[in-house]
């Protein structure tokens, strides 16, 4: 048996690997940070055998209450993730089995990816003669800060969307893929109408260093990115220094921030009623977007979400509060679970990359019903 995570996003340490296949684990922290919950590695074993995991250190993470009712991921191929059998007992251990299939076999927290996927789907939305990828700065390990312009920068509204500020939830960079390949789908009618009206500034990855690294929530620094909007910084936290200077440059006239939620099995959007300049019109856009969201995507829900900030107590160091209030724009937060969709439950794949993807196609509905509401 052995157990490895030197690779892209690996995130694991071996405390006891014992005879009987009984494997004690522990998640290590995000980098100069107190933050942990991600994981992913990969065990090579016997084909036949089952193997026994606890992850030892499950009560200490960030986010003890994600692990009720949640499922470990897993893939033979990298490709097709399923959740295997987990259980979080009242002693607060987290357990889970498999019998393997396949000699060798990947587990992590959510289904991964890879800062490969993402170069690569930065190279391929380049070939559109609809896009043009421009390089922001540089993060603090030095890896370039990628944004896509989608359509024609003369139009007179500008749509921002960021994703994976907090590395871990990966589910917001496949959904930011879905709404990228919509808009550079030629024959999509909605979507090359909406391109008529906006122009499109999408972010697909603001954390890649923290990503790469195996983070949760972290940057290479330590810094909570979505904590870092009202006064960021080139040491701390560049990834949010940079968008920040280019949508100042660019202007908003909505924000979408892409988001996984560790502990709510739901697909929902916080929004920015706590901030000073809220008024009914934003309030308006706020819900004609959830309801269009709702009708067209049976995943997203708005019975459950975040408690509502009290007026003018919202966080400014949150990027959709922030940019709410700088720009008096439609702002919002998507959340995505860890788990799976209650409403709409898979037990084989719980919440997944393919239902992210789709649902990020889909956000591309409410836009184009209200993008000349937006200004």
């Amino acid at each position: 048996m052995n157990i490895n995570c030197l690779f892209d996003s690996g995130n694991i340490e071996v405390i006891e690997a014992s005879d009987n296949n009984a494997v004690k684990l522990a998640i290590r922290n995000d980098s100069n940070s107190e933050f942990k919950q991600w994981f992913h590695f990969r065990l090579h074993g016997e084909i036949g055998k089952t193997y026994n995991f606890e992850i030892t250190n499950a009560k200490d993470c960030s986010y003890v209450d994600g692990w009720n009712d949640y499922q470990v991921a897993a893939s033979y191929d990298g490709e097709f993730w399923f959740r295997v059998h987990t259980k979080f007992d009242a002693d607060k251990r987290l357990t889970f089995s498999h019998q393997l299939e396949h000699s060798t076999i990947f587990f992590a927290y959510f289904e991964p990816y890879s800062y490969q996927r993402h170069l690569s789907l930065i190279h391929q939305a380049q070939h559109s003669e609809l896009c043009q990828h421009q390089v922001l700065g540089q993060t603090v390990d030095g890896h370039d800060i990628d944004l896509l312009v989608i359509g024609d920068e003369s139009r007179e509204r500008k749509i921002w969307v960021t994703a994976r500020q907090h590395p871990g939830e990966t589910m917001a960079e496949w959904c930011a893929e879905g709404l990228i390949e919509r808009l550079l789908n030629e024959d999509d009618a909605l979507a090359q109408s909406l391109l008529q009206q906006a122009v499109f500034y999408i972010v697909p990855n603001m954390n890649i260093d923290g990503s790469i690294r195996g983070n949760l929530r972290s940057n290479a620094a330590g810094a909570n990115l979505n904590r870092e909007w009202q006064n960021p910084s080139l040491e701390k936290s560049p990834e949010v220094y940079h968008v920040r200077n280019k949508m100042k440059s660019t202007g908003v006239d909505a924000f979408l921030d892409l988001h996984g939620d560790e502990g709510l099995p739901y697909v929902f959007v916080a929004a920015c009623e706590g901030i000073p300049s809220y008024d009914d019109r934003i309030k308006q856009l706020e819900e004609e977007f959830s309801s269009i969201l709702k009708s067209v995507n049976p995943d997203f829900q708005t019975e459950y979400g975040y408690d509502k900030d009290e007026p003018g107590k919202a966080n400014l160091t949150v990027a959709n509060a922030w940019v709410g209030e700088e720009f008096k724009c439609l702002s919002l937060t998507l959340e995505m679970p860890f788990k799976d969709n209650a409403n709409l439950p898979d037990k084989q794949t719980g919440w997944s990359g393919d239902r992210s993807y789709l649902l990020g196609q889909t956000l591309l509905n409410p836009l184009y019903q209200l993008v000349k509401k937006l200004r």
